[in-house]
């Protein structure tokens, strides 16, 4: 798939979703409000942004246009608040994912499971990296992960744990929809405000593909 059709295929799912920003904006000091969604292309202010100093050195509060990572590429407060938030968000979806082995009545739906699974694994591992590479801190203790879009709640996920077969499946489909359509809100956040080229080219990657697996959960019609 082009980049170009990339891009056009995840600014038509945030549209639909009507993702305007406020998960990573609410986070990240940007007042702009949910009612006045951002396109896809927009571009975002300087955000204010801390950078560690190294060992014994004071902090230092820079605006995103002079926040450089090793490797050149610019980045700001969307960025990193998105790549903390989604570590948290991708772990909760392998978690499902992983349940889904011994417990899903439908084998298409394991496969389903195990290629999410697949998918978010790697791309945790490079989120991290993301961070580590930026010596930025793994997790922000401002974040409620429990508010993110398409996060499920401890009793849900307790719920689903004890379930099996078709009861399992059916709540299951139901979850994961749920939590597949968050992190594309998500996306649709950085997309919208972030500055890192990279990042952005993920976050597109990840939303076309979330959304396909929401389609194929809901072709499995399950009885």
């Amino acid at each position: 798939m082009s980049r170009q059709r990339t891009l056009t295929l995840i600014a038509a799912t945030v549209v639909v979703l009507g993702a305007g920003g406020a998960a990573l904006a609410a986070r990240s000091g940007d007042d702009r409000s949910a009612a006045a969604p951002r396109a896809a292309t927009s571009s975002a202010p300087p955000q204010r942004v801390v950078l560690p100093g190294r060992p014994g050195d004071p902090a230092v509060v820079t605006d995103t246009d002079q926040v450089r990572a090793p490797d050149g590429d610019t980045y700001n407060s969307i960025d990193t608040a998105f790549v903390q938030m989604m570590i948290v968000h991708h772990g909760q979806a392998i978690e499902m994912a992983e349940l889904a082995a011994g417990r899903a009545g439908d084998p298409r739906l394991k496969a389903l499971a195990d290629r999410i699974r697949a998918a978010q694994a790697p791309e945790v591992t490079w989120l991290r990296a993301w961070l580590r590479d930026r010596k930025l801190p793994a997790s922000d203790p401002a974040h409620d992960h429990r508010t993110m879009p398409g996060m499920q709640s401890e009793a849900d996920m307790a719920a689903l744990t004890g379930l099996t077969g078709a009861a399992f499946d059916h709540r299951f489909v139901t979850m994961m929809s749920a939590h597949h359509r968050g992190a594309i809100q998500m996306a649709g956040d950085v997309l919208g405000g972030g500055s890192d080229q990279r990042l952005r080219e993920l976050a597109n990657e990840m939303a076309v593909e979330q959304g396909s697996e929401i389609r194929r959960m809901e072709q499995l019609r399950l009885p």
